[in-house]
């Protein structure tokens, strides 16, 4: 009997010290942070440019990353991508960003050309990174982002 006991007595230390590892382990660690942005008009010019050949070739993903916090509060980055898988956008020709000048507010100017249409995006320095600000940007996406996917959809005359 004493026998038993001690088994018993000793798989349950076991268990126990196997609930407690697993329950005290440590999570997965998050992926490192991205390295600082440096804080120059020469790196805006590229972070820019790549910022908008991937929107142009529809790489969404790094687009979005560079979302300022405001803009990202709009529509979370799964409906993002949602939504430009469900209605892409309509073929154009790609992007010339030209340059930058410091703007308004703290603001930074990305000047840029489409098709012989001249754009300005606004971007600003946050934490040591280049944000794009969609809101000062875009403001009539912001308008298609706001509305229901269905509503965004028939706005854009996207096929369902």
């Amino acid at each position: 009997m004493m026998r038993l006991l001690i088994v018993v007595a000793v798989s349950i230390a076991v268990l126990f010290a196997a609930g407690c590892t697993a329950s005290t382990s440590h999570p997965a660690p998050s992926p490192a942070p991205l390295p600082p942005d440096p804080h120059t008009a020469a790196a805006l010019l590229k972070i820019a440019a790549a910022f908008n050949h991937d929107y142009d070739t529809g790489h969404y993903v790094p687009v979005y990353a560079r979302w300022d916090a405001r803009s990202q509060a709009i529509l979370t980055r799964a409906d993002y991508l949602r939504r430009h898988k469900d209605c892409p956008s309509a073929s154009h020709a790609l992007s010339q960003t030209e340059n930058v000048s410091p703007g308004p507010r703290g603001a930074w100017l990305v000047h840029y050309e489409i098709g012989g249409q001249q754009l300005t995006d606004y971007w600003f320095y946050v934490h040591r990174r280049w944000v794009f600000d969609l809101v000062l940007s875009n403001p009539d996406a912001v308008k298609l982002y706001r509305m229901p996917p269905g509503q965004y959809a028939a706005a854009l005359g996207c096929n369902h």
